[in-house]
């Protein structure tokens, strides 16, 4: 442990940041990812279903369905993401029990922050953290399913 990481009861945040960093840097492109490969799904479907007679995107049960699948898809990648960040807490003993550390990685991620659970003294900076990461991948989500609505119904409108 280095002297500065002491001094003034800052503590241990060298070591939490660098975790805190790598997870971030590995959940956001995690959901990079999925984002690519459902608009890459979608596109597919698309081209698949513009050669119908009565293309079944374009119906009002179509559009629907395509928003829950894409919904659903980004729970999913959300869901990995915490379980990722539950693994590392429990390898690093801020938590010790691995259903401990899924709840409370689901309520750090989506800023709730009331399990009652608390990660050992020396990581609690990375629960701020995964929060902060949740933030930002809940607002790619928002962006992305936004997308996925205006360009269904972009044919309605235009």
């Amino acid at each position: 442990m280095l002297y500065w990481d002491t001094v003034n009861g800052w503590g241990y945040w060298d070591t939490d940041w660098i975790w805190s960093l790598a997870l971030i840097a590995i959940t956001i492109t995690i959901h990079a990812i999925g984002v690519v490969v459902i608009a890459a799904a979608m596109q597919r479907l698309k081209d698949k279903d513009a050669h119908r007679t009565h293309p079944f995107l374009e119906s009002g049960l179509g559009t629907v369905m395509l928003i829950v699948g894409v919904a659903s898809s980004l729970v999913v990648f959300h869901a990995i993401e915490c379980v990722i960040w539950a693994i590392v807490y429990v390898h690093l003993g801020a938590l010790h029990s691995p259903a401990d550390a899924v709840l409370y990685s689901v309520d750090s991620m989506t800023t709730r922050g009331s399990s009652g659970l608390f990660l050992e003294r020396q990581w609690r900076l990375m629960g701020a953290a995964e929060a902060g990461d949740g933030m930002l991948l809940f607002g790619i989500s928002t962006a992305f399913v936004f997308y996925v609505m205006v360009r269904a119904w972009k044919s309605e409108f235009i």
